[in-house]
């Protein structure tokens, strides 16, 4: 038995296990950061600790079963800023700004697919707190708000790459919201406005409305990612795509999901649409400009590009 053989086998082995689980990565690469000039007089280290807190949360839970490897890690960021802030209870009050992209294959290009602001942002927070997750109880309302949007966050992206492949995410977010409707906390209940964190929820799983997960894969894999091969053809299925979001808003004209895509992705349609022809420019701007009228301003940004061709 050649031993020097089945040691160095073991080694390599070893070597490659190693490498692996050194390769392998949470899911989540999250930036954190943290506005508190609106309560100036305020000791800035509690505002220090809760960033680093929360980025240590964020980027060292791990959310799914599924392998990532460090290059895999969804780009995202947090931007808390905070409104009012009681010393004495540590409670803070004020908004969130959620945004996460996504690369576009074969490309350097990073596209959106999260940018929104959750206004109703309230949590207790003393510097030094511990933030520990659990799926089964609501252990803050902090942890509870993190849990939901790190669900949205993959889900969405897990959207953009296969359809309905964020199914177990939204799923796990909308426990997040059932534990956290017993609280009493603000932004949770449903109905009690139109862009709270139930809304979210309820637009990207209700009948009436979820097709804007079609839309996400759509306009992402069969869209962005196709233009490398063929500009025209990911050009052609994006218009596609965009036509769901009429049905959408057919259904249910104040859902939250609309403006999510709007802010999301307005900009970049301008830039997608900037060298396609005349027919195809007025046919995108008749599809989203009932959708979102206040946005004329932007919305003529593709047909002053058609003019200009």
């Amino acid at each position: 038995m050649n031993w020097k053989y089945i040691i160095a086998s073991v080694l390599v082995a070893f070597t490659s296990l190693f490498a692996m689980a050194q390769n392998e990565s949470n899911e989540l690469n999250c930036t954190v950061e943290i506005n508190s000039q609106k309560v100036p007089n305020a000791n800035k280290e509690v505002f220090n600790a809760l960033k680093e807190a929360v980025s240590d949360y964020m980027n060292t839970t791990k959310w799914t079963d599924a392998v990532f490897a460090n290059n895999e890690r969804i780009q995202c960021k947090l931007f808390f800023t905070v409104a009012t802030y009681d010393d004495g209870s540590g409670k803070m009050t004020g908004d969130l700004q959620i945004q996460s992209q996504r690369p576009v294959y074969n490309s350097s290009y990073m596209t959106t697919v999260i940018n929104f602001k959750d206004t109703k942002v309230e949590f207790e927070y003393q510097s030094g707190q511990s933030l520990v997750f659990s799926e089964v109880d609501m252990e803050s309302n902090l942890t509870a708000i993190l849990n939901f949007y790190a669900y949205m966050i993959i889900a969405m992206d897990f959207d953009t790459f296969s359809e309905r492949g964020g199914d177990p995410y939204y799923e796990k977010a909308a426990n997040v919201v059932r534990l956290a409707q017993s609280s009493g906390e603000t932004g949770w209940k449903a109905f009690e406005d139109t862009k709270n964190r139930s809304a979210v929820l309820s637009a990207f799983t209700d009948k009436s409305t979820s097709g804007i997960r079609e839309v996400l894969y759509n306009y992402h894999r069969q869209g962005l990612d196709q233009m490398s091969v063929s500009v025209d053809k990911g050009r052609a299925t994006i218009t596609k795509s965009l036509e769901t979001l009429k049905a959408i808003y057919d259904a249910s004209p104040m859902t939250v999901c609309l403006s999510m895509f709007k802010d999301a992705k307005l900009d970049e349609l301008v830039n997608v649409y900037s060298k396609a022809n005349l027919p195809e420019k007025e046919k995108v701007y008749e599809t989203l400009y009932p959708l979102w009228p206040t946005e004329q301003n932007r919305l003529n940004e593709i047909k002053k590009e058609a003019t200009n061709n």
